[in-house]
């Protein structure tokens, strides 16, 4: 393992980045199955090395010494000096030339431990699921309740998730399933809209959770209850909807909406599920650039509905993998534009003359047509949410290749 570096911000003082460094580096250490111990033949024993191979010794490690810029062998010298620090196996080597690296790696061996004969089981496939969404929705406390701990901070003060942490879930599923259902959960830090991100700490806790985003298989935009959808919620759902993952909307904090509404009902709902379903209705209005996705509401604090939205999670997963065929693909869209044209841009129509599915995940369509600059936004999304809903796609990533003319026969 290298030790020399870890993650930091500016943010941090130097005491606390000597701190982080010095764990992570007894960190490694102790997983190490073998410690190279690499010292400057050049420079000679200085009082740094013998201070580390003390640390060694009482960490129970026994490192191999490797003694590095041995050039010349007129500095063989230098090896003897290295000898009191008291340990027997030691490769003078050159990195630079590469001198003694063949031995060293031939020795290296001989410390490995020796392999298993027991065969490797292959670990299913766990389904990724990214949490996503302002600061204080409830992210952490979902995990947590998912995972039936306490071993994410939760807390009332927004915020408080300042790194994206990565938790493995096997969830009992239905009694008709012989194994568990296995999730990888990502936890990330409250995303703010981008001008506000106004310290070190702030911006690389966003990088970690785009990045989080974008190597999820399903991604669950946490809102709420309470507030609705905020601007910012839009924003965030445009840009996971961007990164071309499988998107869900995870209405958290739902118990809180419904004893409100058993306390004091509101006129205009006949019952509980009317009420739900015409918040739905609005969540929807307000995300109508998004296709379809699973409206889904729950509870960390109770639970409520916890095995609905890990069941959605992995029918979204496996929908991501089906394939369109080509023929019923063009059959449809046919029906679509005779059905409902597409408008006039300059004197001329989007004319569309066939359609295949080139990848998936996100599920990518190719359409040759006339010219694409003439496909605009509204009848874009007309024909992404007619695919979606005739192929069953429901939260999953759609986006369209456009091939015109001009691109068909430009060239040589």
């Amino acid at each position: 393992m290298d030790t020399g570096g870890i993650g930091m911000t500016p943010s941090m003082t130097p005491v606390e980045i000597q701190e982080a460094t010095e764990d992570q580096a007894d960190f490694a250490i102790r997983a190490a199955d073998v410690l190279l111990f690499v010292v400057d033949g050049r420079e000679g024993l200085i009082p740094l090395d013998q201070s580390l191979a003390e640390k060694f010794r009482r960490m129970g490690k026994t490192p191999v010494l490797v003694v590095n810029k041995m050039d010349i062998p007129e500095q063989d010298y230098a090896r003897d000096e290295f000898a009191s620090l008291g340990f027997s196996t030691v490769f003078p080597v050159s990195a630079e030339h590469g001198n003694g690296v063949g031995d060293l790696l031939e020795g290296v061996k001989e410390f490995l431990p020796p392999p298993s004969d027991e065969p490797v089981e292959k670990e299913a496939r766990r389904v990724r699921i990214a949490f996503l969404g302002r600061p204080n929705v409830g992210k952490s406390s979902l995990c947590n309740r998912l995972l039936d701990s306490e071993r994410l901070i939760v807390s009332d003060v927004p915020g408080t998730t300042r790194e994206t942490v990565e938790l493995d879930l096997d969830f009992e599923g239905d009694s008709t399933d012989q194994e568990p259902w296995r999730f990888r959960l990502f936890d990330t830090a409250g995303l703010k809209r981008r001008k506000r991100v106004d310290s070190a700490l702030d911006y690389f806790s966003s990088l970690r959770s785009e990045q989080a985003m974008e190597g999820a298989d399903v991604v669950f935009l946490v809102l709420d209850a309470r507030e609705g959808v905020t601007k910012q919620d839009k924003i965030l759902a445009g840009r996971i909807l961007d990164a071309g993952r499988g998107l869900a909307i995870l209405v958290n904090k739902w118990d809180l909406v419904l004893e409100g509404f058993r306390r004091d009902p509101l006129p205009g709902y006949r019952d509980e599920e009317h009420f739900r379903k015409s918040y739905e209705k609005s969540l929807r209005k307000e995300l109508f650039f998004l296709p379809e996705s699973p409206v889904l509401f729950a509870s960390a604090l109770t639970g409520y509905s916890i095995r609905d939205f890990l069941g959605a999670a992995r029918d979204m997963d496996a929908r991501m993998d089906v394939p369109i065929p080509t023929s019923t693909l063009n059959r449809l869209l046919g029906d679509m534009f005779e059905k409902r044209p597409p408008a006039v841009v300059k004197g001329k129509r989007f004319k569309l003359f066939y359609a295949l599915q080139v990848s998936s995940r996100p599920f990518r369509i190719k359409l040759f047509c006339n010219q694409g600059e003439r496909l605009d936004e509204t009848y874009s999304r007309y024909l992404e949410k007619s695919i979606t809903g005739h192929f069953s796609l429901i939260g999953c990533p759609l986006k369209f290749s456009l091939a015109g003319k001009e691109a068909r026969y430009s060239g040589p």
